[in-house]
């Protein structure tokens, strides 16, 4: 299972601050649990959900989450679709035989953002920008070979435990909070039924205040969030080095330079932009190609 796969890759020195950021989750999660539960249960019900929504990340299910975050469609337009994936396919076989455990059944997405860029996810995504359909075929096949690249070296799995697996976990205790709240609601009302108008008031202001206290825990995490992306991408920017390489590799090195030097202001927004900003800075990485051509 790929969460196995993502377990052992958490002990490589390249993913050191992904599994110090995994810690640190752990112990906040078991926070806001035992805060939202005020009991010490609490924390080990975060912990149990926190592992879960992992095992939900790094499946299919979490990669179908990712691409509705970072906008990713489906290409309809059979002009696009066509060229595409005759572009996709080339560099794919290439790239398998190269690399013969390449996953199959790898799937082409189109982001409608004018901004050229493109990224890969999970086992079996990758995505591309309209801005992208500007470049030529073979600076095209040099951004694929790139994000093969990172699905070769599964690189990708980072931003799945991040940005899905918290926003999982605060679905989760949202609900959890939600049911919670509507049976201490009915034992309220209740409650009151048998006591006097006072105080059902006060009960109903103490479910007021447990919601907004919820809403704000919730508000922190997404916080979190957006700190933990910032981190993890940080600190494996070495990957993008290694996907250039795997690009080079399969005949795309010039190309890839070429397309890089004509990157400017990325103009892409959300999370898109977050996998953008973590990349190296451009010099850096043709330089690098260059001493490998």
């Amino acid at each position: 299972m790929y969460i196995f796969d993502f377990i052992r890759s958490l002990f490589k020195k390249s993913k050191i601050g992904v599994f110090i950021w995994i810690l640190l989750n752990v112990t906040l999660i078991a926070a806001l649990f035992s805060a939202g539960f005020t009991s010490a249960e609490g924390a080990f019900i975060g912990v149990g959900v926190y592992f879960i929504s992992l095992m939900i990340a790094l499946s299919p299910i979490g990669e179908f989450i990712l691409r509705l975050q970072t906008g990713c469609k489906r290409i309809k337009d059979p002009i696009i679709k066509n060229r595409l994936t005759e572009l996709f396919n080339e560099v794919y076989l290439k790239a398998k035989e190269y690399n013969p455990e390449l996953p199959k059944k790898i799937k082409l997405y189109i982001s409608y953002s004018d901004a050229p860029n493109a990224f890969a996810t999970g086992r079996r995504t990758v995505c591309v920008t309209r801005g992208l359909l500007e470049y030529d075929d073979e600076h095209i096949k040099a951004v694929l070979g790139h994000e093969v690249g990172h699905l070769a070296n599964k690189d990708t799995d980072t931003i799945l435990v991040v940005a899905v697996g918290n926003l999982i976990v605060s679905i989760l205790f949202v609900i959890i909070r939600l049911f919670a709240n509507i049976s201490f609601g009915i034992a309220e009302f209740i409650s009151s039924l048998f006591g006097n108008i006072g105080g059902f008031i006060g009960g109903i202001f103490r479910i007021c205040g447990k919601l907004i206290a919820d809403v704000v825990l919730v508000l922190l995490m997404r916080l979190w969030t957006q700190i933990g992306v910032w981190l993890c991408m940080y600190s494996s920017r070495k990957n993008e080095y290694e996907a250039d390489a795997y690009s080079v590799r399969l005949g795309y090195g010039r190309a890839l330079c070429q397309v890089l030097a004509s990157f400017g202001s990325s103009g892409s927004k959300g999370l898109f932009a977050a996998l953008s900003s973590s990349h190296p800075k451009t010099e850096a990485r043709i330089k690098k190609i260059e001493s490998i051509l």
